[in-house]
């Protein structure tokens, strides 16, 4: 069976079939991700957005966040680029990037047109996003590295296939529409740092929907886009891996959520920090996976956005007991605290490639000149049911009154429609 049959395998699975764990994960995403695109509305790069869906209007098919509605394929791309915004999101460590971001735009999207179930858009997502992680492992860490983001890339396969499964496709147009997605994913790292990075999210979600939509339209494609001669994998990837069918438990419920607003590098250390207090701390030695000192060991950071890189910082944060997790925490003027620059000076940082970059150990010394050891691994698992409290104290941190009142109004997300969640998409911030 080749790779793409897997996927086509895995498109077609019965709502029945998918694990209830992985169904589980599909739902505290669902809740994330409408809090991280509720918050992104008042960002620029959501207002760019949106004046563009306003003035190339359209039929009015689904809704995007901050109001309004617009056709499918645009409020994927608006709604993908606003729930980036912050990036705050879900991420996927084995995936390399981010999925709900990508692929539940699409879903919703697509949900709201042929009048879906909210439980139905969560197994799309589910399936699609174990879609995108597949193809992601297939296309390897060296496809990252070269400068490609997989959030993008691999990401629009996965709104691909969630949309073209609420769309009721048959086998012959799920290989059409993935085989068209083999022209249409992309997505660069060179726009980290900038409105670009988001903006990868909402090409994936947008793609994801317009190939679905096109091959239902009966619009041909190879007969294998991704491991066809010249296909994705071929030109997308070092050497590419195969695509292995579900066994078991899914990849996709190894998913993390940000509960801290900043890098993901830096969770692990707070995590760990948690419990020590700042007056009792002289020093913190802090070791972590290489590929992370170019990434977030910003020594002295000058803006809030540089905060959210610094190890030194996080670090006395997290031990005096800082509101880490809500985004409006990283303040320009925290780059100024005079507590925090003090106490950085005695925050050492080195690289420990026996660490994965989920990872975090080191040693604390006490203000009385005691040690102890530390250490936090992100990957050890967390039941449904205490993630789903975290997510819900970043949505209170996130959003105050508002984002308590958003996970109220998703409790019961199995017996709503997909309009009624556009509805709650579509209230304004």
């Amino acid at each position: 069976m080749s790779g793409l049959d897997t996927l086509l395998d895995l498109a077609a699975l019965p709502d029945g079939d998918i694990p209830e764990t992985s169904m589980g994960i599909a739902r505290l995403s669902l809740m994330d991700w409408m809090m991280c695109g509720r918050a992104g509305v008042p960002e620029p790069v959501a207002g760019i957005l949106r004046n563009l869906a306003i003035a190339e209007g359209g039929a009015a098919q689904a809704a995007m966040f901050g109001g309004g509605r617009a056709p499918a394929r645009m409020a994927a791309l608006v709604n993908g680029t606003v729930s980036h915004a912050l990036d705050y999101d879900d991420t996927h460590f084995a995936h390399v990037g981010h999925l709900s971001v990508g692929i539940y735009p699409a879903a919703l999207a697509i949900g709201e047109t042929v009048d879906a179930s909210t439980k139905a858009v969560c197994a799309a997502f589910a399936v699609g996003g174990e879609a995108a992680i597949r193809v992601g492992l297939a296309l390897g860490r060296a496809h990252y590295e070269r400068g490609f983001h997989q959030t993008a890339t691999a990401g629009a396969f996965g709104a691909t296939v969630a949309a073209g499964r609420l769309m009721g496709l048959d086998r012959a147009q799920m290989r059409a529409a993935i085989g068209l997605c083999a022209s249409r994913a992309a997505g660069l790292r060179c726009q980290f740092g900038t409105m670009g990075k988001p903006y990868n999210a909402g090409v994936a979600a947008s793609a994801g929907v317009e190939c679905a939509q096109l091959a239902a339209l009966g619009m041909a494609a190879p007969d294998d886009g991704l491991f066809g001669p010249n296909g994705y994998l071929a030109t997308h990837s070092d050497a590419p891996g195969e695509i292995l069918a579900p066994d078991g438990a899914w990849l996709i419920d190894d998913m993390k959520y940000k509960l801290h607003a900043c890098c993901h590098g830096t969770h692990a250390m707070i995590e760990a920090l948690k419990g020590y207090k700042l007056e009792d701390v002289r020093a913190v030695s802090l070791r972590t996976n290489p590929r992370w000192l170019s990434v977030c060991d910003i020594k002295a950071p000058r803006t809030g956005l540089e905060v959210k890189f610094s190890y030194a910082w996080l670090a006395g944060m997290a031990l005096r007991g800082d509101a880490t997790g809500s985004d409006r925490t990283y303040t320009d003027a925290l780059a100024a605290d005079p507590e925090l620059a003090a106490f950085a000076k005695a925050v050492t940082v080195t690289g420990d490639s026996a660490l994965t970059d989920m990872h975090a150990a080191g040693e604390i010394t006490l203000a009385d000149g005691g040690t102890l050891g530390f250490e936090h691994d992100l990957a050890a698992p967390i039941p449904l049911n205490v993630l789903m409290q975290s997510l819900r104290d970043k949505a209170a941190a996130l959003l105050g009154e508002e984002g308590t009142a958003l996970c109220d109004a998703l409790a019961p997300m199995d017996r709503m429609s997909a309009r009624a969640l556009g509805d709650l998409v579509e209230a304004e911030a």
